[in-house]
């Protein structure tokens, strides 16, 4: 599934299912955007851009979703729809989204939006698909991350401090939900 909107700059954004042959480009952008917003300084937290590199392994468990920008991967997320592997902290009934990352010089330009957009379209496909379905999605997000909360916070999102969680010491990180 694509899906096509305008960046804030008049481009086109493309979202869709990250190629494989796209992993790369998307691990580099979600680790450079994570260095760029403070979010791998704590001393524990370097191994983590190792982790955000390694989309092929992200992909066996998880939708790796991308958007372009002219053909070029300018930004992903990793989409967990039903728990797994990759949940960290999803429960029944709950998707979650993590490993937002736009590249630098394409941020403020509605990417972050057009991924996040998808994401809480598929999981709303899942709620209207099937009944019960997906109720709600999480993400977990540094507290350093203010453009990221108030990203989330403009699509809906609230705070839930008490899963708020620390994953290694000195990495707190906040819990933001959205009803569907």
């Amino acid at each position: 599934m694509s899906i096509e909107g305008r960046a804030a700059t008049g481009r086109a954004i493309e979202v869709r299912d990250a190629e494989p042959a796209e992993y790369a480009a998307v691990g580099e952008i979600v680790a450079e955007a994570f260095f760029a917003d403070g979010q791998l300084e704590a001393p524990d937290a370097v191994f983590y851009a190792d982790v955000l590199r390694d989309v092929a392994s992200r992909a066996a468990a998880a939708e790796i979703i991308v958007a372009l920008a002219d053909g070029v991967v300018v930004g992903g997320v990793t989409f967990v729809p039903h728990g797994g592997p990759m949940a960290d902290i999803a429960r029944d009934g709950e998707a979650e989204i993590r490993m937002l990352g736009v590249a630098p010089d394409a941020q403020g330009r509605g990417v972050g939006t057009a991924l996040m957009r998808e994401c809480l379209a598929r999981a709303a496909r899942t709620r209207s698909a099937g009944g019960a379905g997906t109720l709600r999605v999480v993400l977990s997000t540094q507290t350093v991350a203010h453009g990221s909360h108030r990203l989330y916070e403009r699509l809906g999102f609230v705070r839930e401090p008490a899963r708020d969680w620390t994953p290694v010491p000195g990495v707190g990180l906040l819990c933001y939900v959205l009803e569907l």
